[in-house]
């Protein structure tokens, strides 16, 4: 019997700029379906909500995610920021809830340390380390998109805070030995 390949929408919430990442993992295979980012420019907020809304249930109907992965907004120092980043945050959960997708939330640190193995390693080092992981190209025009692409990974390789059928409950961990079993292009010796 033929396994069908395991799709994750991976986003990277923002009221400006918000980067989505589309894999497909079949087995031990991660094949990059798409990543781009959604340019929401100076409109209106609640306008930008809406299209946030609209381009993640127009994602989902043409790609078929099983499961979304979102970035958690980091803390900062301007609280109006914050609170508009979590809205993007929330209206993009919503949308992915409303077609019935489980959505798994992982902080900005874990997605670092999941793909670089540094939570701290800044943007051009998780994408060289993506570009070590799946086959990209060379070219990246926004950090968002490739932000998005690390969220998706992430939770591919496991350990988020999951929402929906399970809300607020925490995957299992896997022993060290497993991850480095099934992932030995991450390990070096």
């Amino acid at each position: 019997m033929l396994q069908s390949p395991k799709i994750i929408l991976g986003i990277d919430p923002g009221t400006v700029i918000m980067g989505y990442g589309i894999i497909s993992v079949k087995g031990r295979e991660i094949k990059l379906v798409r990543m781009d980012v959604l340019k929401l420019g100076r409109k209106d907020m609640f306008e930008r909500l809406r299209i946030i809304h609209e381009s993640i249930n127009s994602l989902i109907r043409e790609h078929g995610p099983h499961e979304m992965a979102i970035e958690a907004p980091f803390f900062g120092k301007n609280v109006q920021s914050m609170l508009k980043l979590g809205r993007a945050q929330g209206v993009a959960i919503a949308a992915a809830m409303q077609c019935g997708l489980p959505v798994t939330e992982y902080s900005p640190k874990k997605v670092k340390q999941s793909i670089t193995g540094n939570g701290n390693a800044n943007k051009e080092k998780v994408w060289m380390m993506l570009q070590q992981l799946i086959p990209l190209g060379d070219t990246l025009k926004y950090y968002d998109a490739s932000d998005a692409l690390a969220v998706a990974l992430c939770h591919h390789f496991g350990n988020g805070i999951r929402t929906g059928p399970s809300l607020g409950k925490k995957k299992p961990k896997t022993a060290w030995a497993d991850f480095m079993r099934d992932n030995p292009q991450r390990v070096s010796r």
